[in-house]
């Protein structure tokens, strides 16, 4: 598959694919190739729709996995091999439709306080008061901090997109403290190789430490941080479109989901009657 490898790459390089996506995408092509010991532009119809359904209901291959092979077929097919989509008629697995377990503030504040650490308590904070994506912590440099309109640039984000977040006034005041003290050059939080950024293994295990001391129950990662942002800014009566905004969603649909965790309250909500001359 070396030449079709290539050529694969090459067509989600001139795409503008990430790097991510590219691996992602390769691995699915390969793996379905060895499944058959077979070239993958040799496959018929009926083996890719069988090496899906085996993949769902035998292997129980997560479906975002088998949705990522499916894109990855078509674009080898359609894009790299230029053969018509329409033959190969392959339905996506449906997503599940999970709710995000959300902090609460309470949660929030025992995770950051958990950490005497300054650059691990600066690196927990700025993620949850962003909102911000674990990769977007990790590559963070200096001159993103823009404090006097502050806000946080970032600058590669999901999709290769770049946006704004807000900058808290408490996170600029830790940020200050910090860079006096580690006096970052361009990584704002520098890793164990010398001008290299924090990995994102460094920053799941400074959250897991957090999560430990701070004596939270709740099944959480780093990411939950970026959830509860969003969700606490909709219980603080902030319009859905801003917060989409912060948060990077493509899709407007995407943000409206933090609708199902938000804590609603009936205090202080005015009856109609009340608006009317009675």
């Amino acid at each position: 598959m070396t030449t079709l490898r290539n050529q694969l790459i090459q067509q989600m390089q001139l795409k503008g694919y990430s790097p991510v996506t590219i691996k992602t995408y390769v691995s699915c092509i390969s793996r379905m190739a060895s499944f058959y010991n077979s070239p993958a532009d040799q496959l018929s119809v009926d083996q890719i729709r069988n090496y899906i359904l085996l993949g769902i209901t035998e292997k129980k291959l997560s479906k975002p996995w088998m949705n990522a092979t499916i894109s990855a077929v078509k674009l080898l097919f359609c894009d790299v091999l230029k053969r018509e989509w329409n033959y190969l008629d392959l339905p996506r697995p449906r997503k599940d439709k999970k709710v995000p377990v959300i902090l609460s503030k309470d949660e929030v504040r025992r995770i950051i306080d958990s950490k005497t650490n300054l650059k691990h308590k600066a690196i927990l904070i700025i993620t949850y008061s962003g909102g911000l994506r674990i990769g977007e912590v990790s590559t963070l440099r200096v001159t993103d901090i823009d404090s006097g309109r502050m806000l946080i640039h970032l600058r590669k984000a999901k999709g290769d997109k770049e946006r704004y977040t807000i900058l808290s006034p408490i996170a600029l005041d830790l940020l200050r403290n910090y860079y006096r003290m580690y006096k970052p050059k361009e990584w704002l939080f520098e890793g164990s190789i010398s001008n290299r950024p924090i990995s994102k293994s460094t920053i799941n295990a400074v959250f897991k430490q957090a999560l430990t001391k701070s004596n939270v129950q709740k099944k959480v990662s780093v990411h939950s941080l970026r959830h509860s942002f969003a969700t606490h800014l909709l219980e603080q009566g902030v319009a859905l479109p801003i917060i989409q905004m912060m948060m990077g969603h493509k899709s407007l649909k995407t943000t409206s989901g933090y609708l199902h965790v938000q804590q609603y309250s009936i205090q202080g909500v005015r009856s109609p009657l009340d608006t009317l001359s009675i």
